[in-house]
């Protein structure tokens, strides 16, 4: 499989997913399928193309964007199956996940802190 995620990667997603997430939304073929969309929207988000500069940033600028990657593919294999976790899980998780991604998407997109983390 290709693992397509440039900042996020299928191992990143499973992490958060947990160890109940359905197999086959937590398998490459499926998480490749949303991990680009992601991340275009986390460059879209934050005016700022994380994609193309991501091998010269700093380790940790490319820990946020793993983490806010990660955590809302990770909503994508979560929500395929719910059940499979069970749905008050599930939703914990979810809750979970998204406001550790908004929390790590706040800090791309506040310009301070964006030269601050371009520029470490």
């Amino acid at each position: 499989m290709a693992d397509d995620g440039v900042f996020t990667k299928n191992a990143d997603i499973a992490a958060r997913a947990g160890v109940n997430a359905n197999a086959t939304a937590v398998a490459v073929a499926a998480t490749d399928v949303y991990v680009l969309n992601i991340e275009s929207f986390i460059n879209s988000e934050t005016e700022y193309n994380w994609s193309d500069k991501y091998a010269t940033l700093n380790a940790d600028v490319k820990g946020i964007l793993t983490d806010v990657g990660a955590c809302l593919c990770a909503i994508y294999v979560i929500n395929y199956d719910i059940d499979a976790i069970g749905r008050t899980a599930s939703s914990l998780m979810v809750n979970i996940l998204y406001t550790r991604a908004m929390d790590g998407l706040r800090i791309l997109k506040e310009k301070a802190k964006q030269n601050f983390i371009i520029n470490a």
